[in-house]
Order: structure tokens, then C-alpha cells, then sequence
């Protein structure tokens, strides 16, 4: 299916219509432009109408014909600006210019009926054009969409996820948007009539960024995944070992699509922190992952293997570095020289370079409360939902137990967490009677502080560049969970670095 093939909807009645103006709401943004076409009685207003109710929230809202006012303003949901214009009684474009339609539609998402009074105009262009199809039935209509200006992709996404939700038997369901994390990816949750629910992720491959070192981008040197093809097949993979990842439902790989089971929103945390049973249930499913020998190639598709990427060196010190690029300017107020930067690098690289694991293994890299659901109605370790995996690589296991236990968003004291490593030792001694916990222990180490070093960076970045501060309220915890693991002897040299260069990071016992 090309994003440039126009794409052909039968109608087959007035609230099909309707459908069709929610449905197309979602892929709307500000400065774009709908030019609605066809004859009188098309639908035109009907489709405007839906459109303007679904883009404000309300479902009642009164929408008249802007046929003798020529241009009514809206405002839509968090101060989004709409503009619905008629242009049948248009008698000239200097009109236009009398009526500030350039700058009413500027920031606007504008839908203009009869658009051919309308002056060539570039930007993102979604062109509907609905004929009435009198042999389909009284109230059946054509619409015929093409996106122009940048409009084409969106629209090919529309269209491949209309396509799936149909197939999946969720097209006529209810979507609600669900809160985001920080990434690219978006999620809703599904509700048909009968109430059973389903989560829609919505993840197209992620385009390579600009070369930042060496030639390569970001999400290449730290091992993002690009597509949701690693989502898929570390999904499968998990559910082969018994382990609680959600079924899926419905694809459409090459659109980034999926249909996922609603495995809920039981927390394993409460307002008081983690709950102790829960977090042993987490601790036992990472044992029982690290103490099976893993493949690291999985299946996606007929034909079509996924390879997980080493967590290599390069990955950990690029990460490691977003401190001092990032945290340290515009947090702690302390830009670093090159020598002060060199002396970081090598400090990480030495330290890094003794922890490497005998048996790489799975290293899902975000085993954290936010993606733990707790199912009680399961048994054993499958009452943890695992939900967030795509990134996950081959690396060391004492990655993920860190991730668990020094969680960016969740109080854990020192304590309890050498309650939990001790289960975690324990576990893994009844599959590995020769489990290395000395080793591990100085890897945990190693690989929570490098973790923490990497969060304080990316929650800076969050704030001042993606301009979302409230990352900022969980430095505090990251600091001292850095602190924590900065008193182990093999972290030495690092945290002497630290007592040099950013001195509040290791604030004196």
C-alpha cells in the first residue's frame, strides 16, 4: 500500500460519516489544512461537524454551516485553535485578507468547504472529496482522501491502522489515549460495547537521527530499537518461557502497529513504596530469565529473525556521558572542561571493562515499576506482566536487578534492597550451584551506578530540551541511589572523579 494510492471509503450512511471525521481527528495537527469537496448534500458539513466535536471534546457541540458567515473559529482541547470555513460565497481572495483568514489558520487546524476559492497554499494538505453513490443506498456516499504536503504519511498510517482494526475485530471500539513514558511511542486502550478492553501501541520505525559520533546516531550506539519488530519478537520469545508478556492480538509490522492483550494496571508499588511480594515475585521471574541459557536471535515473522545487540561498551559509556553533557551544565551548574570530560571516560571505561558476563543474557533495560503490572489471578511467576521490552539487548544480568531495585520513581532503602539480592543469590543457586555472588555483587554495583549516571543525564535532557521538567522531582532519589553504589571499592576511581569534578553528587557521610 503506497502513502501516494488515494484511499476509497464507502460510507454507507450519515454516522459512518461521523466515524470517519473522529477517526481522522487524531492525525490532525496544528497548520494543517482539510479541504473538504464535493456537491451539495456530499456531507461535507457532517464530516466537518464530527471532526470539530471530536477536536474540542464535545460531543454536543452546536457546529453550524459557516455558509453566510463565511469563517468560524473554534477553540479545541488544550487551547487548540480550529478554524471551519465555507467559501461557497466567496466573491474573491481579497475577501480573504479582509477576513485575516491567513492569520486566524496560521497555527490553526482549518476545514474549508468548496477549497478551490482558495489561493495555492502549500503546508500539510488532507484532501476529502465525498460524492453521493445513490446505487449503494439513499444516504450512501465516496469519500476519497489524498494527503499532500507531508499529509501522505500520516494518512498511510490512518489507513493502515483503520485496516487493522478492522481485521482485529476492534474497529468498532472506543479509544482512549493512555499516559505516554518519555519516548516516541504512543498507546490507547481499546473498549468494545461488551467491555473487554485491548492496548493499541502505535510505534512506526523510528528514522535514523543525525550522526553524533563516529558516523552514527544516537539510537545506533546505545541500541535503540527501530522498528517494532524487536517488540514482537522478544514478546513471543518471553511467552515461550511462560513468562506474562501480553498476547498479541493484532499486527502491522511494517506500520508499527499492535494490538496488545490489556494485562491492566495493578501496580506492584503502592503509596508506600514497593510491596515486598511483589517485588520477590519480579526478582524471581529476572532469576529465572538469567539462569536459562537464552538464543540471541529470535523470530519475528516467516522468514524474518531479530537479532538482539550486544550491551556493549560503547552503549554504556555514551550513556554514561549524557551526565556530563547534559546534568551537569544545566543541573548542576558545572560545564566541564575536555580534560575533566577525558578523565570521566576513562574512569567509566576502566571500571566497565571487568564486568563482562561469562553468558550474556537478556537485558530488557526498563524492568521497572512503571512496567510491572501485578496479576493476582495467575500463578507463580506469571502473576508479573512484563510490558516493556523492545530495547532489551545482551548484556550482564545484574542490569535488569538494578533497574528493579533502584528505581527512578520509587523509594527503596538500602535495606531492602540486600533483602531482595539475597533472594535474587538464592534463586539463582538452585539453577547455578556455582553462582558467583561476589561478582555479581561488584557488577550490580557497577551497572546501578552507570544506570543512575545515565538517568540524571536523560531526565536533564527531558527538561531542557524536550521541555518536560517534571523528570526533575526524581533526582533527588537517582542522586542517592549514585551515592549508594559509589561507596563499593571497585567503584573507586569513579567516584574519585566524582569528589573532584561534581562534588554534590558525593556528599560527605
Amino acid at each position: 500500500m503506497d502513502a501516494r494510492t488515494p484511499w476509497e471509503i464507502m460510507l454507507p450512511d450519515e454516522s459512518a460519516t461521523e466515524d470517519l471525521g473522529r477517526f481522522l481527528a487524531e492525525l490532525l495537527r496544528p497548520g494543517d489544512l482539510v479541504a473538504l469537496s464535493g456537491g451539495l448534500g456530499g456531507g461535507k458539513t457532517t464530516l466537518a461537524r464530527a471532526l470539530i466535536r471530536e477536536l474540542t471534546g464535545d460531543p454536543e457541540l452546536e457546529v453550524p454551516s459557516p455558509t453566510f458567515t463565511l469563517i468560524q473559529p473554534y477553540e479545541g482541547r488544550d487551547g487548540l485553535a480550529l478554524v471551519h470555513a465555507d467559501l461557497y460565497r466567496l466573491r474573491g481572495p481579497d475577501e480573504l485578507v479582509e477576513l485575516g483568514f491567513d492569520e486566524l489558520t496560521e497555527r490553526a487546524i482549518t476545514l474549508v468547504e468548496w477549497p478551490d476559492r482558495l489561493p495555492p497554499r502549500s503546508g500539510p494538505t488532507l484532501a476529502i472529496d465525498l460524492a453521493l453513490k445513490p446505487e449503494f443506498g439513499d444516504t450512501a456516499r465516496l469519500a476519497r482522501l489524498i494527503g499532500g504536503g507531508g499529509m501522505g504519511e500520516r494518512l498511510h498510517r490512518a489507513r493502515a491502522l483503520r485496516a487493522l482494526l478492522d481485521r482485529s475485530g476492534w474497529g468498532e471500539a472506543v479509544r482512549t489515549p493512555m499516559q505516554g513514558d518519555a519516548s516516541s511511542r504512543a498507546y490507547e486502550r481499546l473498549t468494545q460495547a461488551d467491555g473487554s478492553t485491548a492496548i493499541l501501541m502505535i510505534a512506526p520505525a523510528r528514522p535514523d537521527g543525525p550522526p553524533v559520533r563516529d558516523g552514527k546516531p544516537y539510537s545506533a550506539i546505545v541500541k535503540l530499537a527501530e522498528s517494532v519488530h524487536a517488540f514482537v519478537a522478544m514478546d513471543r520469545a518471553l511467552r515461550a518461557l511462560g513468562l506474562s508478556a501480553p498476547k498479541i492480538l493484532g499486527e502491522d509490522l511494517e506500520a508499527g502497529l499492535l494490538i496488545l492483550e490489556d494485562l491492566g494496571s495493578e501496580p506492584v508499588v503502592d503509596a508506600n513504596g514497593p510491596r515486598p511480594e511483589r517485588y520477590a515475585e519480579a526478582v524471581k521471574v529476572l532469576a529465572r530469565l538469567h539462569g536459562t541459557a537464552l538464543p540471541a536471535v529470535l523470530p519475528v515473522a516467516e522468514g524474518r529473525d531479530y537479532a538482539l545487540p550486544p550491551y556493549d561498551l560503547e552503549a554504556l559509556l555514551f550513556e554514561a556521558e549524557l551526565l556530563v553533557d547534559w546534568y551537569a551544565p544545566h543541573i548542576a551548574g558545572t560545564p566541564l572542561s575536555e580534560a575533566q570530560r577525558s578523565a570521566f571516560t576513562a574512569a567509566w571505561t576502566e571500571v566497565l571493562d571487568g564486568i563482562t558476563p561469562e553468558r550474556p543474557t537478556w537485558v530488557l533495560r526498563d524492568f521497572h515499576s512503571p512496567n510491572l503490572i501485578w496479576l493476582p489471578e495467575r500463578d507463580g511467576l506469571e502473576r508479573i506482566g512484563l510490558i516493556d521490552f523492545q530495547d532489551a539487548v545482551l548484556g550482564h544480568p545484574a542490569y535488569d536487578v538494578a533497574s528493579l531495585l533502584q528505581d527512578a520513581r520509587v523509594d527503596a532503602s538500602a535495606e531492602f534492597e540486600l533483602r531482595l539480592l539475597g533472594l535474587y543469590a538464592r534463586e539463582r543457586k538452585l539453577r547455578e550451584p556455582d553462582f558467583d555472588m561476589q561478582g555479581f555483587a561488584r557488577a550490580y554495583a557497577v551497572l546501578a551506578a552507570q544506570r543512575a549516571t545515565k538517568i540524571l543525564g536523560i531526565f536533564a535532557r527531558l527538561d531542557r530540551r524536550d521541555g518536560k521538567p517534571g523528570y526533575l522531582a526524581h533526582l533527588p532519589r537517582i542522586e542517592g541511589y549514585l551515592n549508594r553504589n559509589l561507596a563499593h571499592p571497585a567503584l573507586a576511581g569513579v567516584r574519585a572523579w566524582y569528589e573532584t569534578c561534581l562534588p554534590r553528587l558525593v556528599p560527605a557521610a
